[in-house]
């Protein structure tokens, strides 16, 4: 009898060793949600639908996306921030949701940088500038001289405040040494519905919202934020041909999950991520958005993560921009 409790502490001890390894080979016990920070439809949860199904068959049980979109993605990126961190609760992580929003909102209710674990960088997509067909200027050349001519005189439209296209093209007000005016709206249909209508002249947007209209001829692409000139567009300079490679910076999409996820379960999902990327049909249809497949290591996306917070930091700063 005098040994029991040294027993039971061996089996504790022996329970405690052992169940990083029984969490890696039960893990995922139940389906997975992947918390999409915005409404359906738009990019980041067309690249998280595509990618659910086949993680679904890699992990043995359904992934399952589930959109809690408002403030601009902080109300679904909270929600993922407070989940209990077992690998049963992911999230779709942009930079709208790691950098861009928390750059200027300080009563943000999560830290970017300690609040998650970054899994992967599923895919990104080039942004772009484009103007109304009455603008005065199709390309870049002409559109700095009209705004350096006229400062104040033209206005942009945003998917909102805080978001991608804002703090991008405040990046590149400061850099090209030019003012225009910004018109946030409350997502990216409304302000593209505008722009196209010509009620505002000048939009910051993904790509894959912007190019149906671009391919129409109602929005005029001026200059893109990629890595080099895209093949559907091919006559547009990126801005590192023009001499701003700061403002070449595309949108992401990747996976994280609540801070202090298990590195077992970190790989785990990873590795899933990158088998479906693999897959032809998949990689397809994510490029067919105009997107580009990625697929990197957790330490390359946290990387990433810090370098885009830092940028839209500085943005806010410099530009002295407010959520007012």
């Amino acid at each position: 009898m005098k040994r029991r409790p040294v027993l039971v502490a061996l089996l504790g001890a022996a329970t405690v060793s052992m169940s990083p390894l029984v969490s890696a080979q039960t893990y995922p016990a139940r389906p997975v949600r992947v918390i999409v920070p915005f409404a359906p439809g738009g990019t980041t949860d067309i690249v998280a639908r595509i990618l659910s199904d086949r993680m679904g068959v890699s992990l043995g049980q359904a992934v399952v996306v589930e959109n809690r979109a408002g403030g601009g993605g902080i109300v679904g990126a909270a929600e993922l921030a407070k989940a209990v961190p077992d690998g049963h609760a992911l999230g779709m992580a942009t930079v709208s949701t790691v950098a861009s929003n928390p750059a200027i909102n300080p009563r943000t209710p999560y830290n970017p940088l300690t609040d998650f674990t970054p899994i992967i960088n599923l895919a990104a997509t080039p942004n772009v500038i484009a103007v109304h067909p009455s603008f005065p200027a199709r390309d870049y050349k002409g559109f700095l001289e009209v705004l350096k001519k006229s400062p104040g005189r033209y206005s942009y439209s945003s998917s909102g405040t805080g978001g991608i296209g804002h703090l991008q093209m405040e990046l590149y007000k400061s850099l090209a040494g030019v003012f225009v005016t910004h018109i946030p709206y409350r997502g990216a249909g409304p302000a593209l519905n505008d722009t196209v209508a010509g009620q505002v002249p000048i939009i910051f947007d993904n790509l894959p919202s912007a190019l149906p209209f671009i391919r129409e001829g109602r929005l005029i692409p001026i200059v893109v934020a990629a890595p080099q000139r895209l093949a559907v567009l091919p006559s547009v300079p990126t801005f590192k041909e023009v001499g701003l490679e700061p403002v070449n910076r595309m949108a992401f999409y990747g996976l994280v999950g609540p801070k202090a996820l298990p590195r077992d379960v970190v790989e785990k999902v990873s590795a899933a991520a990158r088998h479906a990327l693999e897959e032809l049909a998949v990689r397809k249809r994510i490029e067919d958005t105009g997107s580009q497949v990625i697929s990197n290591t957790p330490e390359q996306f946290a990387a990433q993560i810090r370098a885009e917070h830092e940028v839209y930091r500085r943005v806010v700063e410099r530009q002295k921009l407010t959520l007012d």
